[in-house]
């Protein structure tokens, strides 16, 4: 069974109503960046942090997994599928994707400040005083800018041993996270799905990149029913 390992970013989710994570202006969702996903950030304000996720939290409620979401989950009936995302919601989890790498982590998961290996499944409001069992305060389990990427070796021995990969909903050209395209093997399909694709040095160098210049749901649909039918 051929393996595919699929990079997806904030463009996947974006066609579901999630907001992409940076707006033109620098803002996400009218906040500065560093305020709210930095652990400068949390120690000067964690009121305003745990708002800002509790926010998205809610709105994840109110999505649905779109048609690229459902249309990757085919693609497990005849490959072995691996998703590895930038994205913290789980929209892959609810269309039904089986294996999936949140390199960003989860909204729906927090994590003890005082014990990182305590990780809870967490689907409401987090407040002020919500304390993990040894008794630290609770926060989100997201990686902030200047945290690093525990994630990041796994996704890459996962790439590394990909027959196809597609990237989709991303423009890798954020590091750590667009170096995982240089682990793809010699040989290995490489399928780019962007509606306005931008082609990075990396990206160039891939003899076997195709691009398809369509939006998620679309391109994700189309090279599925494809890869389906090889």
């Amino acid at each position: 069974m051929k393996k595919i390992v699929v990079l997806t970013g904030a463009g996947i989710s974006a066609e579901s109503g999630i907001r992409t994570f940076r707006d033109a202006d620098g803002l996400w969702e009218g906040h500065d960046v560093m305020k709210v996903a930095s652990p400068k950030g949390w120690d000067e304000d964690p009121a305003l942090v745990l708002d800002f996720y509790n926010q998205r939290r809610r709105q994840l409620k109110e999505v649905t997994p779109n048609a690229a979401h459902h249309a990757l989950v085919r693609l497990e009936e005849k490959y072995e599928v691996v998703i590895v995302t930038q994205n913290v919601d789980n929209l892959h989890e609810r269309a039904g994707s089986s294996r999936i790498i949140h390199l960003h982590g989860e909204l729906n998961k927090v994590r003890s400040e005082g014990v990182p290996s305590i990780i809870l499944e967490w689907e409401d409001d987090v407040n002020l005083g919500d304390l993990c069992p040894n008794g630290f305060q609770l926060r989100p389990h997201i990686v902030w800018f200047g945290e690093s990427v525990p994630l990041l070796g796994r996704a890459a021995d996962e790439v590394e041993t990909g027959d196809i990969i597609i990237i989709v909903g991303t423009s890798m050209q954020v590091y750590p996270a667009a170096g995982l395209i240089a682990y793809a093997p010699k040989g290995s399909k490489i399928y780019f799905v962007d509606p306005k694709p931008q082609i990075t040095q990396e990206l160039r160098q891939l003899n076997n990149l195709r691009v398809i210049a369509e939006n998620a749901t679309t391109g994700v649909t189309k090279l599925v029913e494809q890869l389906m039918a090889e």
